[in-house]
C-alpha cells in the first residue's frame, strides 16, 4: 500500500525520469577532461523539518541515497522507502555545493526541491536549471563552462497554463517536491585557497589587501603614450549639438533669458551589442570597457529576514556573474555593526565562487547602522593599493538608521544626513575620489529621505524598490551602466562669442555649474557618462540689440573629458558655435521643439520638488494642486499641443505622484520614496528604478541606456526561466530624440 502511494506521487510530480550526470572533478574545466560515468539517480522523501545537509564539494565521503548497491551502472529510478535516508559527513566544511547559484538558497534534501549536479561539479535546484536550459542556455551560470549534457524536465512536471511550480511572490517556500541527488565525486581541494577562512579571519586595520589589477588594465606612462598614436579608436568622441530657442531675433530688439540647449551624447563602446551571445558584458569583450571597483554595502538587519534576504542574495549572484575578470568586488554587510565579508577581489572564476559564498553566508539580525556600513565601504575604496578606472558603491537598506540619525516624520525638521556619509566620498570632501553611492531603498519602511540625501551628496542615484521581486532588475540596471562607462571627468566650457552678450543662468540639475563674475564664461561638470548616455543643459543669455550684421554669434561650446581606457584627456577639435540671424524685418517666431521639450522637463522637475516640500510640511492638498497646475501648463506648451510623447509621459508621471499624495498614509509608505527617486533621475538625467508589479507601458523607457536595457533583459530572462511578470518602472521616460533641424 505504501509503495503504491510512493509510485503515484512520483509519477504525479513528473519524476519518472533518468538523469545523465558526467563524473568530473571541480578543477577539470578543460575540454579534454571529458571522461564521464553514468550515475544512478534515486529519489528520497524527507520531512521538510529534517536537518540533513548536502555534503560539501570538498568532502571525500560518498552520499548513498538508498540501500541499493552503487556498483550497478543502470539508469533506472528506484522507489524510495520511508526508512531510506542520507548519510552525511560530519566533517564536511562549508562550500558553495550547499547553495544553488541561480536562486542562492540552500541546497538541502527534504526541502521539496530536486538537485542537479552538472559535469563541471556545480549543483543547482533542478527546477532552476531546467528553466534556464529551456531558454537555450547550455552554459554553467557559475563557471561559464559549456555543457555537453543538459538536464531536461519531463512534460509531466509542467503545471497548467505554463505556470512555474514555484510562486515568485512567495518564494522561497516548502512544497512537496521529491529531492533528486547523486553520488558525489571527491574533487581535489586547492590548499592555496581556503575559502572558508575568508569568513572567519579577523579584519585588518587597513584594507590594503585588495587583489592586484589585471596587468592589461594597469595604467602606466608607457600605456598613455602608446595610446596617443591611435587616439580614440576604442570609443570615439562625445557628440555635442546646440539648439537656439529661436533661429532669428530682429536687430532692433533685445531678448532676455534667450535659451540655448546644449545636447551631449556619449559614444558607444567598441564591444557593442552586436549579438545576444557576445555583448559588452561577456569576458571576450572585457577589454572594450573600463573595469570597475565595486563595493556593495548590504543591510542584513532583522527586518531583512526571509524572502527579502533570499532575493538580495539572488540579485547579488546576478551581479557577481556579470562582473568580468578585470572587475573587482568587495562585500560589506551591516546591521547593528558592519563587517567586510569579502575583500576587493577580481571576479575571476575563483573570485566569483568565493564572492558567491560570501554572499550566501549572510544572515539577518540586529539593528540598522547605515553610517557604519558606509564607513567601511568607503574605507575599502580609500585604502586600496590599486585602482580600476571606475569606482562605485552600491547601498541597499530596508530600514532607518537607528544609530547615527533619527529620521524625521511629519512636520519635524529635517536632519543633516551628511553625518551618514564619510567625507572621503562626499563630492565636496576635497579628496577627489569621485565615488558615487547608488542607494536602493527596499520596501515601504526604508528612510527615503536619508537614502536620497546620501546619493545626492556623493553624486549617485536613488532607486525605490517598491516590490521585492524587482530587486535583481534594479541592480541589473545599475551595473549595466557602471559596466559601460566610456567618458570620465567630462566638462562643458561656455564662452560668450559676442562682446555685449552675458550668461544669465545655467540649468543643469544636480551637476555643478559655475559662471564667472563678468558673466562672460561658465562651465558644467558632467563627470562620468555611460555608453550612449545623453545629457541636456539649458543656458540662458541676454541677447542685446545689434544692428551691425545679419548674423550674430552667441556662444562657443567646448567639451573636454578623460578616456577611461587610455587614461588620456581628450579635447574636441573646434568649438561648437551657436549663431542666430539678426534680420531687419522678422515674421512670426518659431520656437525650437527641442528647447521647448527640455523646458517642459525642467518645469516638471521643479514642480515635483515644490510638491515634495509642501508634502513634507503637511500640506498634501497644496502639493497635489502644484502637480495639477504643472500638468495643465505642460499641455498648453508647443510640445503639449503637438502631442509630444515626452509631454504625455511627464503628465502621466505627475498624475501618479498626485495619487501617491492622496493622504498621509500613502505618502509615508510610498509617495515620498517615489517622488525622491524621480527627482534623483531628473536631476542627474540617469535611470533610476521605481519598481512595482504593475504594467508601466504608458511610460516609455528613456534615461535607460542600451547597455542598461540589455542587462535588465538578462535579469528578467533569469527569473526562474519564466517570461517576466513584473516591470521595472523608470523614474522618467523619454521618447527617442528628434534629429536636429
Amino acid at each position: 500500500m505504501m509503495g503504491s502511494k510512493w509510485r503515484k506521487a512520483k509519477l504525479a510530480l513528473g519524476m519518472n525520469m533518468c538523469l545523465y550526470v558526467p563524473h568530473q572533478k571541480l578543477e577539470d574545466s578543460s575540454p579534454s577532461s571529458s571522461s564521464t560515468t553514468r550515475t544512478r539517480t534515486t529519489t528520497s522523501f524527507k520531512h521538510h523539518h529534517d536537518a540533513a545537509n548536502v555534503p560539501s564539494r570538498f568532502s571525500s565521503d560518498a552520499v548513498p541515497v538508498s540501500p541499493v548497491s552503487p556498483s550497478r551502472n543502470e539508469c533506472r529510478p528506484t522507489t524510495p522507502t520511508p526508512s531510506s535516508g542520507l548519510r552525511v559527513s560530519k566533517s564536511s566544511p562549508k562550500s558553495s555545493k550547499r547553495t544553488c547559484s541561480i536562486c542562492l538558497t540552500a541546497i538541502k534534501p527534504g526541502q521539496g526541491h530536486a538537485i542537479f549536479t552538472a559535469e563541471c561539479s556545480h549543483s543547482f535546484h533542478f527546477h532552476c536549471i531546467t528553466s534556464n536550459v529551456k531558454h537555450g542556455n547550455q552554459i554553467c551560470p557559475v563557471c561559464r563552462a559549456k555543457w555537453k549534457e543538459i538536464p531536461l524536465q519531463s512534460p509531466a512536471s509542467d503545471l497548467p497554463n505554463g505556470r512555474s511550480r514555484i510562486n515568485p511572490t512567495d518564494w522561497p517556500r516548502d512544497d512537496a517536491w521529491m529531492t533528486v541527488v547523486r553520488r558525489l565525486p571527491s574533487p581535489r581541494l586547492d590548499s592555496t585557497r581556503q575559502i572558508s577562512s575568508l569568513f572567519h579571519a579577523s579584519e585588518p586595520g587597513t584594507f590594503d589587501d585588495d587583489e592586484v589589477l589585471d596587468e592589461q588594465h594597469e595604467t602606466t606612462e608607457a600605456n598613455i603614450f602608446a595610446m596617443d598614436a591611435t587616439k580614440h579608436n576604442s570609443i570615439g568622441a562625445i557628440e555635442v549639438k546646440t539648439y537656439p530657442e529661436l533661429s532669428a531675433v530682429p536687430r532692433a530688439n533685445c531678448h532676455n533669458n534667450f535659451a540655448i540647449l546644449i545636447h551631449l551624447k556619449a559614444p558607444h563602446t567598441s564591444g557593442g551589442l552586436n549579438s545576444r551571445n557576445q555583448t559588452l558584458f561577456s569576458p571576450t569583450t572585457q577589454n572594450s570597457r573600463a573595469p570597475v571597483d565595486l563595493v556593495t554595502v548590504l543591510d542584513v538587519s532583522g527586518s531583512m529576514a526571509g524572502t527579502k534576504l533570499a532575493l538580495l542574495k539572488r540579485a547579488m549572484g546576478f551581479v557577481i556573474q556579470h562582473l568580468g575578470p578585470s572587475d573587482r568586488l568587495s562585500v560589506i554587510a551591516f546591521s547593528s555593526t558592519a563587517r567586510r565579508l569579502f575583500p576587493l577581489r577580481r571576479m575571476t572564476e575563483t573570485g566569483r565562487q568565493e564572492a558567491l559564498q560570501a554572499v550566501n553566508s549572510l544572515t539577518s539580525n540586529g539593528g540598522t547602522n547605515i553610517a557604519e556600513g558606509l564607513r567601511k565601504g568607503a574605507k575599502v575604496i580609500v585604502d586600496r593599493k590599486w585602482k580600476n578606472p571606475v569606482g562605485s558603491i552600491i547601498l541597499l537598506s530596508d530600514g532607518q538608521d537607528t544609530y547615527t540619525v533619527t529620521s524625521p516624520s511629519g512636520s519635524h525638521s529635517r536632519t543633516d544626513y551628511k553625518s551618514l556619509l564619510p567625507v572621503s566620498v562626499q563630492r565636496d570632501g576635497g579628496a577627489g575620489l569621485h565615488i558615487p553611492v547608488h542607494a536602493f531603498g527596499f520596501g515601504a519602511d526604508h528612510d527615503a529621505a536619508s537614502m536620497h540625501s546620501i546619493s545626492e551628496i556623493s553624486g549617485g542615484t536613488f532607486s525605490f524598490i517598491e516590490a521585492e521581486g524587482v530587486i535583481q532588475d534594479a541592480f541589473a540596471q545599475c551595473i549595466g551602466g557602471l559596466l559601460s562607462v566610456v567618458v570620465q571627468q567630462a566638462c562643458v566650457k561656455l564662452e560668450c562669442a559676442h562682446p555685449n552678450l552675458l550668461i544669465n543662468s545655467i540649468k543643469a540639475g544636480s551637476y555643478r555649474t559655475s559662471v564667472t563674475a563678468n558673466a562672460k564664461s561658465g562651465s558644467i561638470d558632467v563627470g562620468d557618462l555611460y555608453a550612449e548616455e545623453e545629457r541636456d543643459f539649458l543656458v540662458t543669455v541676454n541677447v542685446p540689440v545689434d544692428e551691425s550684421s545679419d548674423e550674430m554669434s552667441l556662444l562657443k561650446v567646448r567639451c573636454i573629458y578623460r578616456d577611461p581606457l587610455s587614461n588620456e584627456m581628450v579635447s574636441l577639435g573646434e568649438a561648437n558655435e551657436v549663431k542666430i540671424q539678426r534680420p531687419t524685418i522678422f515674421g512670426q517666431p518659431v520656437v525650437s521643439m527641442e528647447v521647448d521639450r527640455q523646458r517642459n522637463r525642467l518645469r516638471a522637475a521643479e514642480a515635483m520638488a515644490e510638491a515634495r516640500a509642501a508634502a513634507e510640511h503637511g500640506d498634501l492638498s497644496g502639493a497635489v494642486s502644484l502637480l495639477e497646475s504643472c500638468c495643465r501648463a505642460l499641455s498648453e506648451t508647443i510640445c503639449g499641443q503637438a502631442g509630444d510623447r515626452l509631454c504625455v509621459s511627464l503628465c502621466a508621471e505627475l498624475k501618479e505622484m498626485q495619487e501617491r499624495m492622496a493622504n498621509r498614509r500613502v505618502y509615508e509608505s510610498s509617495g515620498r520614496a517615489y517622488v525622491l527617486s524621480g527627482l534623483s533621475s531628473h536631476s542627474w538625467q540617469r535611470a533610476t528604478a521605481r519598481g512595482d508589479s504593475t504594467d508601466s507601458t504608458s511610460l516609455v523607457q528613456a534615461y535607460q541606456t542600451p547597455t542598461m536595457t540589455d542587462m535588465v533583459t538578462r535579469s528578467q530572462a533569469m527569473f526562474f526561466g519564466n517570461p517576466p511578470q513584473r516591470k521595472l518602472r523608470q523614474a522618467q521616460s523619454f521618447p527617442a530624440r528628434p534629429q536636429p533641424r
